[in-house]
């Protein structure tokens, strides 16, 4: 069986079974009158010791060994305290009549509470005692999508991938690990050191605008960030370190808040590991990759520490000559639920950038050229967290803090020659901050009116010392440009800000069992939000803005037969903008308004959304995982990408979204699985939208880059006989580029592939095969006005990045 037992043994079912009978035979022995002697004249309860025996298993069957057990008599002392033996088994002996309770607690499980009645000379039967897991966003112990999560999860899109499935997909690049959440497509549309482009539920996400992604409970998401609202750079993240990838969507948790409306990813590295490695890969284009991970024991805790160098060219004209370098420490000790750990992690990366291409610059350039080879950027992040937890018999707590430091120096052309005929359109984004956490949650388990309950109330904290702006530069020297069609000077600073963004989000949640097929969540949040900016440009821009938004939240589940759910939700959440448009008086001078002293009007500091959805889990065909949710999903307003500047803009009017997400899982056999993710949404504006159109179009209400059809299937081999191998295919359909929807996109589909061969016992060789088919998709497209070269007209043409062709990585990992 598997580490929770997932699938129980014959063997091991036997071996319960025996046990049972004996505890029961024991029992039974214990209880008989000794005939050989006489008995004196007392109260019957005094004469006899019942023993009270039983097993403690999990959901499946599985026997849960150590597992606390603990009796409290009807004052609330503790009779005893006992653990489980390794079968899962245990015996305690009572010797007076009278009500007592009964508490069984293992970590990762839910503590289970039972109320006995001893009366003289009765005998009780052997207990067996069912835990169920904690929520997925707690610790799970699994090893993939095989776990059926019946009981667990609050909703049908809510899971959990773990290491198993993760490593045995073919990636091009670390961020494409959150592709193992059904719906999700990760894209890149710049060098490959920039943060991805993230696509699900009718969003183009740009960088995070609305996906909240968590490393260790330290959030990802930057915001006020200097290239784009809610900036998530995965490039920090070695996948071979993260145990699992907890994962759920839309507006329904209460201990998720910023950037959560679509949903939200949460990544769990590896405490220890199950076998130290070292690993090194090579392939076309100047692919090169060193990673190596260990884990052993220091003192009374555990000691891991990993890295990763990592090269890439790519395919492209100017090559991306990306270079990143991570390292991971880790000491953590954990001992019958109580612990704590101490993480720092580090990152740095520089690169060059073959940016997005018009398409009429194709013929000039190539498919993979540029029209600016002086593009790029260079990044780090240094961070250090902790995390302490407890455990008792009614509660658990858990605090997690954290720190870190972050910068990016970014150059991006995105419209080439359309506002400076001479020194061109390159400028330069630059963000420095400080960011300090604080994530504290404690939980209460007890009973009201003989249901179980449990009631979770949370404190987030968080604030980010930035120092940001914006600058008009020319092969990566700022300076000042001349607008062509005004003749207005855009001054080489732009824009330039110091600035604290403070978060604080609470939160109260109650779950209730109110019968063994029906259970409910409800919950809780409040956000407030300020923002202080010092304009170091323009003093009229400086300020103080503060936003208050409360989030209620409910989740219902029915279990109306066995290995079956169904899900009812709604809930509200928001995304924050950028806290120097909340304190905007005064237009900055730039591409998109090259008119000094321009009155503005400045922007809501949060968005806030709702959204509701129902679903079905069922795992009741054998051998078979399926998900099915219908959802809906309102926003009072959205970022959009803006062609002028690569930055993002504040739409006018609010939009809706609504779609499909079908999941399955499927282990006809011991040694394959079968994967296949359907997901479809549709994103329209409430109103006609003429900001976001073809030239001399009227608008319309398709909301520009919204993803559609994304479906992500795989067939894969595990260790039989050494060999492993995967085929994968990656497909999003057509996306509308205007509102209007004049311009659209073309499908892009992928097949990837892997075979690897373990031998030696701890030696495995693999090759990766990316783009099979050597397609010439496009990973990104958008539609809007650019210039090619000073000597041509403007254009308003499509521009897209394409996919990188075919190739080939080879590795050699050694464990030990």
């Amino acid at each position: 069986m598997n580490i929770h037992g997932i699938h129980v043994t014959f063997r091991g079912l036997l071996h319960t079974a025996c046990l049972l009978l004996a505890a029961y035979a024991v029992t039974a022995l214990a209880q008989m009158p000794d005939r050989t002697k006489t008995t004196q004249a007392r109260p019957e309860a005094e004469l006899r010791t019942t023993q009270v025996v039983g097993i403690v298993v999990d959901a499946s069957g599985a026997v849960i060994s150590g597992a606390t057990v603990r009796i409290v008599r009807a004052d609330g002392s503790v009779q005893c305290t006992e653990n489980a033996d390794d079968a899962g088994a245990f015996s305690i002996a009572l010797s007076t009549e009278g009500k007592y309770r009964l508490f069984v607690s293992s970590p990762g499980f839910l503590t289970r509470e039972i109320v006995l009645t001893l009366h003289a000379g009765e005998n009780i039967d052997p207990l067996r005692l069912t835990l169920g897991l904690r929520p997925v966003n707690t610790t799970v112990d699994v090893q993939g999508r095989e776990d059926d999560l019946e009981g667990i999860a609050d909703s049908g899109t809510q899971g959990t991938v773990g290491a198993k499935e993760i490593q045995n997909r073919p990636i091009l690049r670390s961020g494409e690990l959150l592709e193992t959440i059904p719906g999700v497509i990760i894209t890149q549309h710049a060098g490959g050191g920039k943060a991805n482009q993230y696509f699900l539920r009718g969003f183009n996400l740009d960088h995070g605008t609305d996906f909240a992604i968590f490393i260790d409970g330290m959030p990802l998401n930057l915001p006020s960030h200097a290239h784009g609202e809610g900036y998530a750079d995965m490039n920090i993240v070695i996948p071979e370190l993260v145990q699992r990838v907890n994962f759920e969507k839309g507006p329904y948790y209460g201990d998720v808040g910023n950037y959560s409306s679509a949903g939200s990813a949460h990544l769990e590295f590896f405490r220890t590991l199950p076998q130290s490695f070292v690993q090194i890969e090579g392939g076309m284009y100047g692919y090169g990759r060193m990673v190596f991970g260990a884990s052993h024991k220091l003192g009374a805790g555990n000691l891991l520490y990993g890295g990763e160098a990592y090269h890439d060219n790519g395919p492209w004209t100017h090559p991306d000559n990306y270079y990143k370098f991570n390292g991971l420490l880790t000491y953590s000790q954990d001992s019958d639920g109580n612990g704590f750990s101490l993480t720092a992690r580090g990152y740095h990366g520089q690169w060059h950038s073959s940016d997005q291409i018009a398409e009429n610059a194709v013929p000039l350039v190539g498919i993979f050229g540029t029209l600016n080879s002086t593009d790029g950027g260079h990044s780090q992040r240094y961070s250090l967290q902790g995390e302490s937890h407890r455990q008792g018999a009614n509660s658990q707590t858990k605090v997690t803090a954290y720190g870190f430091y972050y910068d990016l120096d970014l150059f991006s052309d995105f419209t080439y020659f359309l506002t400076d005929l001479n020194r061109g359109d390159q400028f330069e984004q630059q963000d420095r901050r400080w960011a300090a956490g604080l994530d504290a949650r404690h939980t209460i388990q007890n009973e009201w009116f003989g249901r179980r309950v449990e009631n979770t109330f949370g404190l987030q904290v968080r604030n980010d010392w930035i120092h940001n702006g914006l600058y008009q530069s020319q092969d990566r020297v700022r300076g000042d440009k001349t607008d062509s069609e005004t003749g207005n000077t855009l001054p080489a600073t732009t824009q330039a800000d110091l600035l604290t963004d403070t978060q604080v989000g609470f939160y109260a949640e109650n779950r209730v069992q109110w019968a063994n097929k029906f259970r409910s969540v409800v919950a809780m949040r409040g956000e407030v939000q300020r923002f202080s900016v010092t304009s170091l440009v323009t003093s009229a821009n400086s300020g103080t803005a503060i936003k208050a938004l409360p989030s209620p939240k409910a989740s219902l589940i029915f279990s109306p037969w066995e290995r079956t759910e169904f899900y009812a939700q709604a809930g509200f959440s928001f995304h924050s903008n950028d806290g120097r448009g909340t304190t905007l008086k005064v237009e900055p001078v730039s591409a998109e308004n090259p008119y000094p002293n321009t009155l503005a009007t400045p922007i809501p500091a949060l968005i806030p959304t709702k959204g509701g959805e129902i679903g079905i889990r069922t795992a009741a065909l054998s051998h078979l995982q399926s998900t099915l949710s219908l959802w809906y999903l309102h926003s009072a307003s959205e970022l959009q990408q803006s062609g002028d500047t690569g930055g993002t803009v504040a739409s006018q009017q609010p939009s809706e979204r609504y779609g499909f997400e079908w999941a399955n899982f499927y282990t006809p056999m011991e040694h394959w699985t079968f994967d296949f993710d359907l997901a479809n949404s549709k994103a329209l504006f409430t109103e006609t939208d003429a900001g976001d159109a073809a030239p001399n179009s009227l608008g319309g209400k398709r909301v520009p880059e919204a993803v559609g059809v994304v479906i992500a299937s795989g067939l894969t081999l595990h260790d039989l006989k050494g060999f492993s191998s995967s085929l994968r295919l990656r497909f999003f359909g057509p996306r509308d580029l205007t509102s209007d929807g004049i311009y659209r996109s073309n499908t892009t589909a992928l097949l990837n592939g892997e075979i690897g061969y373990t031998f030696l016992r701890s030696w495995r060789g693999s090759v990766e095969f990316l783009n099979l088919l050597n397609r010439h998709d496009h990973d990104i497209d958008y539609a809007y006005e650019s210039r090619i070269t000073p000597k041509v007209e403007s254009a308003f043409t499509e521009v897209f990045h394409p996919v990188e062709p075919f190739q080939a990585r080879f590795s050699l990992r050694r464990t030990f």
